[in-house]
């Protein structure tokens, strides 16, 4: 693949430029005009956060598509998405695999997406790579191109790998907390339900047609950097294409990095970018995590006064009960385990015959307004807390 030589760049205002002694310099917030492998070659090793990769797909079509009226369809016919071989999309891959592993951070991820026609063949590069598939994720279409032919089933979807650079995939970065808290308290899916990019949102040329054939959605790239990167992280699109990863990172403040070859695409995505402004910083805190949070011990809410000795605790269907005692231990009500004293987890674990329980979550206190789990005791002390700390 031809590697264009002159090297141009945009540098968003007001973004820092990070720096290592021992090497290049970062170049943060910037657009890289070149081809991805020699490019990505300049940067620092280990430096890089999350990499979204939305490479060629080496569709090979086959001569025009057409619609039954006989119009034509606005396929993906450039040039770049073209190869020889499979065995020279395969050394392609390879290629940029390489350098891109080179530059991500040992706790670093990356995102790569594909059709049937080429993600399989990723897939088992990343593997014979080293690194670490996470996931893989169905991205659903809700308004699909239709097979005008009518001798294959519609096409309606996109997979994405999320892979960790590292074996055993540890340390990497993912908003669990914030994903469910924002889909109803329910676990994210691996299948996500997405338009195709369409409308104010896609970029158009100076005769009205599409800027680029494969602009990705960008509410599917907040997501994904929503999901596994964290403001001020660096993300790297190395198939930067319209620049929508660069145009999200930018509004939910993440830096990024990203290399086009192609001079069009590269000039649309700086106009695109700057035209940008970053959300206000407090609409990106992430989500508390339980594990980050402060311990608190239920002796701590005895001894503040939030529970009193004596008090009976129940479960949510107040079959089981237990009495506090001043230590901050129970004593059980009710049987089975009548007369024994535990923590919250042991008496629970015994008031339902089972080898482990969140104590936290299953003994319940009574209100005026009914019953309340005591967890809820517990986020009102690790707020004093927070707040004392400020």
């Amino acid at each position: 693949m031809k590697v264009i030589r002159n090297v141009e760049s945009l540098r968003i205002p007001r973004a820092s430029r990070g720096s290592s002694a021992a090497g290049p310099e970062l170049p943060l917030d910037t657009v890289l005009r070149g081809d991805c492998v020699a490019e990505l070659s300049k940067l620092p090793a280990q430096s890089v956060d999350l990499v979204f990769a939305d490479p060629p797909y080496n569709l090979q079509l086959q001569g025009e598509l057409r619609r039954p009226d006989d119009s034509r369809v606005d396929a993906v016919d450039d040039a770049w998405d073209k190869f020889e071989s499979f065995e020279a999309y395969d050394a392609f891959t390879r290629a940029w695999l390489l350098a891109v592993r080179r530059v991500l951070k040992p706790t670093g991820t990356m995102w790569v997406i594909g059709s049937y026609h080429n993600i399989f063949r990723v897939g088992s590069m990343l593997q014979d790579l080293n690194f670490w598939i996470l996931n893989d994720i169905v991205w659903r279409k809700t308004n699909p191109m239709p097979n005008f032919r009518g001798r294959r089933f519609t096409n309606a979807h996109e997979t994405l790998i999320w892979a960790a650079r590292e074996p055993g995939g540890k340390g990497y970065t993912f908003n669990y907390e914030g994903l469910k808290a924002g889909n109803d308290d329910v676990q994210m899916r691996s299948d996500w339900l997405f338009p195709i990019c369409s409308g104010g949102e896609r970029l158009k040329d100076g005769e009205g047609r599409k800027a680029h054939p494969t602009q990705k959605p960008e509410a599917l790239l907040a997501r994904i950097l929503m999901a596994s990167s964290k403001p001020g992280d660096v993300v790297l699109d190395p198939f930067f294409g319209s620049g929508t990863t660069g145009a999200v990172a930018k509004r939910l403040r993440r830096h990024f990095i990203g290399i086009e070859r192609d001079g069009d695409y590269f000039e649309a995505a700086k106009a695109r970018i700057a035209a940008i402004e970053p959300l206000p910083e407090a609409a990106l805190l992430p989500a508390p995590s339980a594990r980050e949070a402060p311990r608190v011990a239920f002796s701590s809410l005895v001894e503040r006064g939030l529970v009193s000795a004596g008090t009976l605790l129940t479960d949510a269907k107040s079959r089981s009960r237990a009495m506090v005692r001043a230590d901050g231990t129970l004593s059980l009500e009710t049987a089975p385990g009548l007369g024994q004293v535990a923590s919250i987890h042991r008496a629970g674990a015994i008031a339902q015959g089972l080898e482990a329980c969140n104590g936290w979550t299953y003994w319940h206190i009574e209100t005026g307004s009914g019953l309340m789990p005591i967890d809820q005791l517990r986020a009102v002390v690790r707020s004093e807390m927070a707040m004392a700390a400020e």
